[in-house]
């Protein structure tokens, strides 16, 4: 490893060569804001487009300031970010993007999460000496899942990245030039019409509120003030190990029993847990894993329990819908049991039933709406909110989260097993079909659960698990860039796998679009992990043929796994779609 020699506020320090002045400067702990660097650690990409000059410092010897978040280190360069210049230079920028930036911060959906709003405070910069000409262009409101305001873009590009280089979609890109320029669909077409998978990863990294979710929560209100309606909510297994970051709670905190608690406090008639339908779900797709291979079926079988995964290979890879799953999401699968199952049980007629969902997930708002997850033209889920929307309508109505006691979920659609919790991350959905899979092929009891072979944040991952006489080879991928490379070897016909899952987001559902922003920190990431297998481990039963609801619901409902009647109400198709 090469290093060279530098100057850096009067402190001489050695660094690798080619390492940037920004990495120089986080060395050495010297703090220096940036608005548009954005750092990918786990996909190993840095967004370098230097284009907001926020970073900006003075290089002895060069006649302008330089970004330090693109700008090279040279054997004996002297830096200087504290010189009256330097600051100066990030101030007057800052100035410029508020200048023609629109003035509603109070009511603006990003209000003290913007980061533009941020550094006005950091720089304290109180007024804007200059009045800039104001962009107009109309709100893009077309999808379920999420807003774009062109007005407020600035132009940082790193929902470009993450659009294009990340997941692959290359669905964002500049739009037009200079003063009128903002990152936006080809054309400036609206999102709901471009080949969006609404994964929400350009939402999670913008700064501002350029990209925001669709904000359900007047909804979720108006059906718990309604008295004719019977509202029950669910919660994703990865919500509960993120939530707490919104009430100053550390990263990964498990707040399963406080989640529940809150939820009755808010007024919800039936308070439940994802956990259950992913159950369900790994009784769908295990058995459908186990026909494939017995009865010569269409191999590799991809998992299909995330949206935006699943819009993903209907625009990119049509010629491959044969290849996931036909089962429905955990979200739809709660839905359609609730409207049926839970309706007959509890003496309601179905068109009563209010499901809300709440999802680390963006993409769940769209998945909602799709025309072939409805029963009888019924949604199976009425309200989708994210984990960010969830944290707001417990703060708007003044509960102290972080000091609930902790209480169960109501019984019927309650009960949960490990196996459950676990596909709240990368690898946990496999994992969970694993568990199952194995005991079901071989007849015997499966004494260690834990297949570490399967976890991890590598964005692609592959392992070999002996189940009896039988070698199942499994790929996982999490992020559509990576899952891009192994839908092309099946394209190829170079796949060695039997079952591969993926995940849109970094992480799995938590890093998912809709969790609190964790503005790419892979140890945020980490912290989530760890409690999510934290939470499997201390369950009673950690596999998901075990739960003692799913097994009644068989019994009582829908007969065998894979069955006529599981296949009517848990089990869907896919659209091939335009690749715009």
């Amino acid at each position: 490893m090469e290093m060279v020699n530098i100057e850096f506020n009067g402190t001489k320090m050695q660094v690798e060569k080619g390492s940037t002045i920004l990495e120089a400067a986080n060395k050495i702990g010297v703090h220096i804001p940036t608005l548009c660097h954005l750092n990918l650690e786990g996909f190993g990409i840095v967004n370098q487009v230097a284009s907001c000059r926020v970073c900006v410092v003075e290089v002895e010897g060069r006649p302008t300031l330089v970004p330090s978040c693109a700008e090279k280190v040279y054997e004996g360069m002297v830096i200087h970010s504290d010189s009256f210049r330097a600051m100066n230079g990030r101030r007057m920028a800052v100035k410029l993007l508020l200048s023609n930036h629109p003035k509603d911060c109070l009511s603006c959906p990003k209000n003290l999460e913007c980061e533009l709003q941020a550094l006005a405070q950091e720089l304290g910069i109180r007024e804007i000496p200059w009045e800039g000409e104001r962009l107009d262009y109309e709100k893009d409101n077309s999808s379920f899942s999420l807003v774009k305001d062109p007005n407020k873009c600035v132009m940082c590009r790193r929902c470009e990245t993450m659009c294009n280089e990340v997941q692959t979609c290359n669905i964002l890109s500049a739009v037009n030039r200079g003063f009128e320029s903002f990152v936006g669909p080809a054309f400036n077409m609206d999102m709901a019409d471009s080949s969006c998978t609404f994964c929400g990863q350009c939402v999670a990294v913008c700064p501002t509120a350029a990209l925001t979710e669709v904000d359900n929560t007047r909804h979720v209100w108006n059906a718990l003030a309604n008295p004719e309606k019977h509202v029950v909510v669910q919660i994703a297994p990865a919500v509960r190990v993120a939530i707490g970051e919104m009430f100053d709670m550390a990263p990964g905190s498990i707040t399963t029993g406080k989640i529940a608690t809150a939820l009755r406090r808010m007024g919800f008639d039936g308070v439940f847990d994802t956990d259950f339908s992913a159950d369900l779900t790994i009784m769908e797709e295990a058995t459908e894993l186990i026909h494939r291979i017995q009865h010569n079926g269409t191999l590799p079988m991809l998992t299909s329990c995330c949206p935006a995964w699943v819009k993903f290979f209907e625009h990119q890879f049509p010629d491959l819908l044969d290849i996931p799953s036909t089962c429905k999401s955990p979200q739809i699968m709660f839905g359609a049991i609730a409207k049926t199952y839970y309706a007959e049980k509890k003496n309601l007629d179905p068109q009563n039933i209010t499901v809300v969902s709440i999802m680390p997930c963006l993409a769940k708002k769209a998945e909602s709406k799709r025309p072939e997850l409805t029963k009888d033209e019924n949604s199976n889920v009425d309200i989708v909110i994210t984990t960010r929307e969830f944290g707001r309508m417990m703060k708007s109505a003044g509960i102290d989260f972080p000091n609930l006691e902790d209480s169960d979920f109501d019984k019927l659609m309650g009960e949960s097993t490990g196996a459950s919790v676990i596909f709240g991350t990368t690898g946990g959905v496999i994992e969970a079909a694993t568990r199952t899979a194995y005991e079901w092929i071989t007849g015997e009891e499966l004494e260690n659960v834990d297949f570490v072979q399967l976890r991890g944040l590598e964005g692609i991952r592959e392992a070999t698990v002996t189940i009896g006489d039988m070698d199942l080879h499994i790929g996982i991928a999490h992020g559509l860039g990576n899952a891009r490379k192994l839908l092309d070897e099946i394209r190829a016909g170079k796949s060695k796998f039997h079952a591969i899952e993926i995940m849109a987001c970094p992480g799995g559902c938590i890093g998912g679009g809709g969790q609190p922003y964790h503005h790419g920190d892979m140890n945020i990431i980490r912290e989530r992990q760890k409690a999510i297998y934290e939470e499997d481990k201390g369950k009673k039963r950690r596999k998901s043929h075990e739960n003692e609801e799913i097994i009644k619901l068989y019994e009582e409902f829908l007969g065998e796994p894979y069955g006529q009647k599981a296949h009517d109400l848990l089990h869907t198709h896919y659209e091939a779609r335009e690749k715009i």
